[in-house]
């Protein structure tokens, strides 16, 4: 996003040429951050002349609010048949990855300015939901857990298809021990997006809450693995009590010494709670990675 101080320089980054190659990663991918709007032309359309330095000067006008593709209709008309230009100019604004509104024709400077304000309004929208939800998450890590499902009821009551928002409020409940509930939540995730990562966090962490309910006290646990090295159920049930009390790092240290010892045991079930383990952390969290790294390294030792 464009700050104020930056050079002209970045700021004529806010428009630029796109084509059929770069169409998914500068609109489409490019969308989810910040508004795109897709200026489709044509060297010989007049009316184009006039609108597109118009789009542009609005485009820069916002300051970083929303970017400008401009989209020549003769170099791409593979990409023009499939968003089914059939005039032009023909506009498209795409906010998260989707088109969301759009006009043909020319338009005068009132309605370009409107439009584009609306577009820049919509990015802005966004920024405030990951802002609440991101809230929202921080409260549910520190153990608010209350605050943090009736911030993410809230922003569900605004978009109620939001996977991170489902997935968060479905962890709260989580924590407050109604596994239950917490899966009747997460099934309200569209199945396009059962993959997406916060969902499989959220449904990893009720599958390991219903398996830590039953997996004992870890002391008890700890001295049959240490008397018997090779007890291997003795040894993912203590890992999954260890999970119950959050100590993950130590859970993941007696999952890979299990799958050490004998990968294929029980049809890998160590293997299989350690990548339950990653999911419940995340792709990003540098513990998860780095359990990931040392399973490899037994893998392909």
């Amino acid at each position: 996003m464009l700050e104020l101080g930056q050079d002209s320089g970045a700021k004529a980054d806010l428009v630029s040429e796109g084509s059929e190659a770069t169409f998914m990663a500068d609109v489409v991918e490019g969308s989810r951050e910040t508004p795109v709007i897709v200026d489709f032309w044509a060297p010989w359309c007049g009316p184009c002349k006039t609108l597109g330095p118009a789009l542009e000067a609005e485009v820069k006008a916002q300051r970083g609010k929303v970017r400008m593709v401009k989209i020549d209709v003769d170099q791409n008309q593979q990409l023009a048949q499939q968003m089914r230009i059939q005039s032009i100019p023909a506009v498209y604004a795409f906010v998260d990855g989707r088109p969301v509104d759009g006009f043909m024709g020319a338009q005068s400077p009132a309605q370009i300015r409107e439009f584009v304000s609306r577009i820049a309004a919509m990015g802005s929208e966004a920024a405030g939901l990951e802002e609440a939800i991101a809230a929202a998450e921080e409260m549910l890590a520190e153990g608010a857990v209350t605050d943090a499902a009736q911030t993410f009821a809230a922003i569900l009551g605004e978009e109620p298809e939001n996977v991170r928002a489902i997935a968060g409020f479905a962890r709260t409940h989580v924590a407050m021990g109604d596994l239950e509930r917490a899966a009747q939540i997460l099934a309200m995730v569209p199945e396009a997006k059962a993959s997406d990562p916060h969902v499989s966090a959220a449904r990893a962490e009720i599958e390991l809450a219903g398996a830590t309910a039953g997996a004992g006290e870890t002391a008890p646990l700890r001295a049959v693995v240490e008397a018997e090295p090779d007890n291997h159920q003795a040894r993912i049930d203590l890992a999954i009590a260890l999970i119950g009390e959050r100590k993950f790092e130590e859970a993941m240290d007696q999952l890979l010494e299990s799958f050490r010892r004998d990968r294929e045991w029980n049809e890998s079930a160590a293997k299989e709670q350690l990548f339950k383990l990653f999911d419940m952390l995340g792709p990003k969290d540098p513990l998860a990675q780095k359990g990931r790294r040392r399973l490899s390294s037994i893998i392909f030792s």
